[in-house]
């Protein structure tokens, strides 16, 4: 299930650059690229490859062709622009399911460049809508806890959240803001007078524990991203933000996609002395499941369950300019690649150098 094996493009500059080919596509841990570089990533699909600097390694180039590409993860918090262009997708057969982070630090102004929470709730519907209850996974993430911000803040906020996409979405996905984690984020957050309170054990296990009776009324699932602590005593899991489980419910018709994956699709009912469905396999309902492997993702955080993608996103090119922000080291790199960028929005890296 290798995506990364990389050989070497020839771009139109003449440059010759080592080129990935990936089946999934992840767009992007890096960047907001549905709410500002939609445009720019549907046109380089169209041309078919985009171009990707390795933040790890002296911002090496790489090529990224999209000639494999079956199916696509989109991280935003704001992706309506999506709307446009998933006919796009559909008619060039590549599937997709969205993360979408919904959260409400609107009153204490964490996430200044988000729309107002109302406008980002009617996309979150409009979105299911058009791809389905499933396809539109609900975050909110990072959970931060402020001298404004207490624990029994945020259980109001993702209440009233929860309250409106009931029937909308299956799933909340959260984590708990580690700022010490991220040397940035800790320093932005102190350049901006912002007074961050960090989460102990035992404030993380009593918020688990709360947030799970909050879901007796909606039932949705629950599930932690890349957190130290199991919280399966109250019924939340580990999350798989690139999930194969999700990828196959939604294209197990992709034989290609299948293939990648190392899964087969069988009928219930093959056997005439059992019809039950095999431990570990994934119903996928009308008398089907899923026979999978599971391989988790090389080169991501140790405990990141996702499975292999290319992300094709850059840092500081993020222009929500959210306090807590990993992807940019401070606004003003953001704001001046955002500016670059419009300057020519069609070329082969999301920043045009």
């Amino acid at each position: 299930m290798n995506s990364n094996r990389k050989e070497i493009m020839i771009l139109e500059s003449g440059e010759a650059v080592p080129v990935f080919s990936p089946v999934i596509v992840s767009a992007s841990r890096s960047t907001d690229i549905p709410a500002f570089y939609a445009d720019w990533f549907f046109n380089r699909l169209k041309e078919g490859y985009s171009c990707w600097k390795n933040p790890f390694c002296g911002n090496k180039k790489y090529a990224i062709s999209y000639c494999n590409t079956r199916f696509i993860v989109f991280w935003s918090k704001n992706p309506l622009n999506l709307l446009n262009y998933i006919n796009t997708l559909e008619e060039r057969h590549i599937s997709c399911y969205i993360q979408y982070t919904l959260n409400d630090y609107e009153d204490e102004k964490l996430e200044k460049g988000v729309p107002p929470l109302v406008q980002r709730i009617d996309t979150f519907k409009r979105l299911v809508d058009r791809l389905g209850v499933g396809r539109v996974v609900w975050r909110f993430d990072p959970l931060i806890l402020t001298d404004k911000i207490s624990q029994e803040d945020l259980l109001r906020k993702i209440e009233n959240i929860g309250d409106k996409l009931k029937g909308y979405t299956e799933k909340l996905v959260f984590s708990y803001a580690d700022i010490l984690l991220y040397g940035r984020v800790e320093k932005n957050l102190r350049k901006n007078e912002i007074q961050y309170i960090d989460w102990t054990p035992s404030m993380m296990s009593d918020f688990a524990q709360k947030l799970s009776s909050l879901n007796k009324k909606w039932n949705y699932i629950l599930a932690t991203c890349g957190e130290k602590k199991d919280y399966e005593q109250y019924g939340i899991k580990a999350n798989k933000c690139i999930d194969d489980d999700l990828i196959i419910r939604f294209a197990y018709n992709d034989n290609v996609l299948m293939k990648h994956l190392g899964v087969e699709i069988r009928k219930t009912g093959m056997d005439l002395f059992d019809n039950s469905i095999p431990d570990g396999a994934l119903d996928l309902g009308n008398g089907l499941y899923a026979l999978k492997r599971y391989e988790k993702a090389k080169g991501q955080r140790a405990l990141c369950q996702c499975i292999e993608s290319k992300d094709i996103g850059e840092y500081n090119t993020c222009p929500h300019l959210c306090e807590y922000c990993y992807a940019n080291a401070n606004k003003d790199s953001a704001i001046r690649n955002y500016n670059v960028h419009k300057q020519n929005p069609y070329s082969e890296t999301i920043t045009g150098y």
